[in-house]
């Protein structure tokens, strides 16, 4: 009998030395996060919040530095119109960031198609509505292009991308013979090509049919984006493309469809350039995909894809708008916008990265 119960003294012990260990384990766990902790898991589960916070502030500032005329309706309405093709173009950006790739091919896919719906209206004599569904026609070929060069053959999407821009653009100088279509000759026989241009007065503010296409494909993206199984996949394969593919998901087939997506989007991008500027120039728009990148960026879109929100890119490219306009209307030169948007393209980054450590 003592030495049963002296055999049992430390089975007991050694119960208790469990027991103390997982509370010590659950106190460790349950000890209260700092707020700097609080703050950086608040950005990680809302990366939309760090761009608007920016924009509301840049709002701010500006509307001390110039006065109270940079907070008239006008004043904003033409941010608006100013940002619409970059945020259109940046929508299709934002699809394939959140896959994990990138797309520097998207401006040239944007002046390529409305090239073709220029050309093919006035050197063919093709009916307008046509030559605007061959446009984009075109632009999801080429996107069809691109998905198919990285999702099949394994290309990575910068090296692809960089090679299809050269390509596309070379392509819109050789066919339109670096020639410009006027304003007033669409405006005579094809006004449909300048129907994203038109301005629609409300109360003092003034806006742009381009405005509300972009609001709405926006808004469309949003839900797709946050409440439909194909959006989720898309966040799966940016996030981890191997653990997406054995939870079933068709990977080359998303990326494809995200893709061809993204030139439909440059295509619409491209019809709206034509109603913002008038005409029809090979030379327009050749920027778009360094601009839509920066809205990206600023906007909280992670490069290394999975994380990022269509409504931050929006935010981004309302920031970019924001202090383009704001720095014009204090009289600054222009380069110290550049200087002051390269800036937050490099904390943008930086932020990302601190964000990102949550997930460690």
């Amino acid at each position: 009998m003592t030495e049963t119960k002296q055999a049992s003294v430390p089975k007991q012990e050694f119960e208790n030395v469990l027991v103390n260990s997982a509370t010590a384990v659950a106190s460790f766990d349950s000890h209260e996060k700092s707020l700097l902790e609080r703050i950086r898991h608040f950005l990680h589960s809302s990366p939309a919040s760090v761009p608007l916070i920016v924009l509301v502030l840049s709002l701010v500032i500006f509307a001390v530095i110039v006065g109270s005329r940079f907070f008239t309706p006008f004043a904003l309405s033409l941010i608006l119109q100013q940002v619409a093709i970059v945020g259109i173009v940046g929508a299709a950006q934002t699809l394939v960031v959140l896959t994990a790739g990138i797309d520097l091919s998207v401006g040239a896919i944007m002046v390529l198609t409305s090239v073709v719906m220029g050309q093919f209206t006035f050197r063919y004599g093709m009916p307008v509505e046509l030559a605007i569904a061959c446009g984009v026609a075109l632009g999801a070929l080429c996107g069809f292009i691109n998905g198919v060069l990285i999702a099949y053959l394994k290309l990575p999407p910068f090296i692809v991308t960089l090679g299809t821009w050269q390509i596309y653009l070379a392509t819109t100088y050789i066919y339109s013979a670096n020639e410009t279509i006027r304003a007033q000759d669409i405006e005579a026989n094809a006004k449909l090509l300048q129907f994203f241009g038109e301005k629609v007065p409300i109360g003092g503010a003034t806006f742009t049919y381009g405005v509300f296409i972009m609001i709405l494909l926006i808004a469309i993206l949003w839900y797709v984006l946050n409440h439909t199984a194909w959006g989720r996949h898309v966040y799966a394969i940016g996030d981890d493309p191997e653990a997406a593919k054995l939870s079933g998901v068709s990977t080359k087939r998303v990326l494809i469809a995200v893709y061809v997506l993204a030139g439909l989007i440059c295509a619409l991008a491209g019809w709206v350039s034509i109603g913002r500027n008038g005409s029809v120039s090979p030379q327009i728009g050749q920027f778009a995909n360094i601009e839509s990148i920066t809205a990206v960026v600023i906007g909280g879109m992670s490069l290394f894809g999975g994380r990022g929100s269509i409504m931050g890119m929006l935010f981004g490219a309302l920031i970019v708008g924001v202090f383009s306009f704001g720095m014009r209307m204090y009289g600054t030169d222009v380069q110290w916008t550049y200087l002051i948007i390269g800036v937050l393209i490099i904390l943008a980054v930086a932020i990302d990265q601190w964000i990102r450590k949550v997930a460690g």
